[in-house]
């Protein structure tokens, strides 16, 4: 059975926005789940939605088997929020404040398990030190720390690494595959594409409250992945000739380059008989260049065909 199971629903604002328009997912226990949307998608309404935050006009979800909002308490334990939002009391230091997000769900007192997650998250020689006092990457491991001190078998992270530089983003992604092998299902809402690329084992694809499609990373790569080859000319010209048309090519770079795409899963790519077709035209080439479509390509693609 899934740990989280999300049914039909729907969810409509009092202001008549339909946010989500029938969206149900299934999400396997200790698998990372990335779901990628523009703004305005309904990432955030979604997962909001799962964790008892806003309640859905209709549908169903579970979380572990508990219904969210007629089993609303036991839903909840199982689930560690990471919002976007950097909400923490500047006062607060930073131990009693992982400690006392244990308490409120209702965990006995364990010094043992809030020093783990503090080192886990390199925070434990800043226990002492107040909100305010701390980075902002920092303080996004706190948030972090807070959600996983009740020890959550689901953590949601919402946008969790923007305005995070670099160094400490690769760091964050270290703690998801730590987290990953304890068991922990982690659902993860990004812009930053390479992050899902980096980390994920399926990606959903939500736009317009609609759920486009949720497939494995590797397998939706080399179903919709593409190559392009970049023929790079020696001399300019204003327009691709007329005897290539058939080969569907961009003209880019002033003139200088030509883009073909291809898909490598096919029985033959037709690049020998473009190059051939090149010559006969008068192209001279001064270079050859073939490049892999990312995660990023497929993503703009696929909201483009929705759109």
């Amino acid at each position: 059975m899934p740990i989280v199971s999300v049914q039909d629903v729907k969810k409509t604002y009092a202001s008549g926005f339909e946010a989500l328009k029938g969206v149900s997912l299934d999400i396997e226990e200790g698998e990372i789940l990335a779901l990628l949307g523009p703004n305005g998608a309904g990432k955030t309404t979604l997962i909001s939605s799962i964790c008892g935050i806003t309640r859905p006009s209709s549908g169903r979800i579970l979380v572990g088997g508990h219904d969210v909002v007629s089993d609303y308490r036991n839903a909840r334990r199982l689930i560690g929020l990471v919002p976007q939002e950097l909400n923490l009391e500047p006062f607060a230091p930073v131990g009693p404040a992982v400690a006392f997000s244990r308490g409120l769900f209702g965990m006995r007192r364990d010094p043992d398990k809030v020093e783990q997650v503090l080192r886990q998250l390199s925070l434990w020689e800043k226990r002492k030190s107040r909100m305010r006092e701390l980075s902002g990457g920092m303080k996004r491991r706190v948030l972090i720390a807070k959600a996983l001190a009740h020890e959550p078998r689901v953590l949601f992270l919402d946008e969790p690494t923007a305005g995070v530089d670099v160094e400490l983003r690769r760091d964050m992604w270290n703690v998801v595959a730590e987290l990953k092998k304890q068991g922990v299902t982690i659902i993860l809402t990004t812009h930053y594409i390479e992050e899902a690329e980096a980390i994920a084992d399926r990606i959903g694809v939500i736009n317009g409250g609609r759920i486009l499609l949720v497939e494995d990373k590797a397998s939706l790569m080399a179903r919709m992945g593409r190559k392009n080859l970049s023929v790079h000319l020696r001399e300019p010209v204003a327009a691709v000739p007329a005897s290539l048309g058939d080969y569907g090519l961009e003209l880019c770079n002033g003139g200088r380059t030509l883009i073909y795409s291809y898909d490598t899963k096919s029985d033959g790519t037709g690049i020998t008989r473009l190059l051939s077709d090149l010559q006969e035209a008068g192209l001279s080439m001064r270079d050859l260049e073939t490049r892999q479509s990312s995660l990023e390509d497929i993503f703009v693609d696929l909201v483009k065909e929705q759109a």
